[in-house]
């Protein structure tokens, strides 16, 4: 059964509360957008006090091409890639001995806030020593939901290569996407939900052996679902300027019909009740999706309080954020043989869960 052996987490460098992002928002729409005091409650209702960002606040006040914004991302995202790995590699927290990239059979980056060909994995192998016959697998578009669906495609991988090691690399840079052109309702929850974050994960098949002292959650199993017809719920709308932010006010409904049966049916699969989940990982969309998982999924406060709190402290980081969830779960010493479920929503529209469980 592959398991995730070691995280990794990178905080950009500028930290803001979120009540300066409300000013600096006000400040850039308000002549523009005459009503923008109204819109600028979402700043308050979302629960979220500081976010991190790539780039100083005086950035958003600048013009920006697509080209420059692209350029920025390239650059940051290969070095916050460097960063994370080294960190989940080395993570003395969870391995006793650390791993050289030289070992690791497969990366699967993940990605959907810039473009880059070759992507962005085979620029970091120009850094790190990684062996030039390393399995590179980049994901592109996913969103929110990308954390997950690379957790499931290395476990997909493990499964196939029960002596591999594979890192999942996540990195968003929203603050780079940010118009301050676009004044749609959309462009100003983005504004006050999104930002920048950088995460690694190592997974592991079940032929290799390395010496750690705590739990670590090993994949049970894992499964995809994807609505039709539903390309206008989140995602991206590429203009000249570059990508704008696609968020319908639907999501939490949706979350609210569709999440519950999905969930219930891959359990199912596996005879688990959704009761026997102790430990549920979920990406923290925004207050409300969280209030739309423990409705869709019966359950309280407790089981979503990490997740919120990543969610006050980082805001939506997109595809990295499950991953912060998780490292704090992993941290916070779980008993043996308890049951988790890692789970993320993104474009498409779409859901990816995994099914944990804690072993020695």
């Amino acid at each position: 059964m592959p398991k995730i052996a070691s995280v990794g987490t990178y905080t950009p460098p500028f930290s803001l509360a979120q009540s300066n992002i409300q000013q600096l928002t006000k400040e850039l729409f308000q002549q523009q957008m005459p009503k923008i005091d109204r819109l600028l409650n979402v700043f308050v209702n979302g629960e979220i006090e500081t976010r991190q960002f790539c780039v100083p606040p005086e950035w958003y006040r600048e013009e920006h091409t697509f080209e420059d914004r692209n350029e920025r991302y390239i650059e940051l995202a290969v070095a916050y890639s460097v960063e994370v790995i080294q960190k989940c590699l080395t993570n003395p927290a969870f391995l006793q001995t650390a791993i050289a990239t030289e070992d690791i059979d497969a990366v699967i980056f993940v990605s959907s806030t810039g473009i880059s060909t070759p992507s962005i994995d085979a620029r970091v192998m120009n850094i790190l020593p990684f062996s030039d016959e390393v399995v590179r697998l980049p994901i592109w578009g996913l969103g929110c939901a990308g954390g997950a669906a690379g957790v499931s495609r290395a476990f997909d991988y493990c499964k196939a290569y029960p002596k591999a090691k594979v890192l999942v690399v996540c990195i968003e840079l929203c603050s780079l996407t940010f118009q301050k052109d676009d004044y749609s309702k959309s462009n100003i929850v983005g504004a006050s939900l999104f930002a920048d974050g950088a995460a690694c994960v190592l997974i592991c098949g079940d032929r290799v052996e390395l010496e750690q002292d705590k739990s670590v959650p090993h994949i049970i199993g894992r499964k995809s679902k994807w609505m039709p017809n539903s390309e206008d719920v989140m995602g991206w709308e590429v203009k000249e300027g570059g990508l704008h932010v696609v968020f319908a006010k639907s999501i939490p409904d949706i979350i609210s019909t569709w999440l519950g049966p999905f969930i219930h049916r891959f359990l199912s699969d596996y005879d688990i009740q959704p009761e026997q989940i102790d430990h549920f990982v979920a990406h923290p969309g925004g207050k409300k999706v969280l209030h739309a998982y423990e409705e869709a999924l019966q359950l309280d406060s407790i089981h979503t309080a990490i997740s919120r709190n990543i969610l006050k402290h980082h805001g939506n980081m997109s595809s990295p954020t499950v991953l912060y969830v998780l490292e704090q779960f992993m941290l916070n010493e779980k008993a043996a043989n308890t049951l988790g479920l890692l789970v993320a929503l993104g474009p498409g529209f779409s859901g990816e869960a995994v099914l944990l469980e804690w072993r020695d």
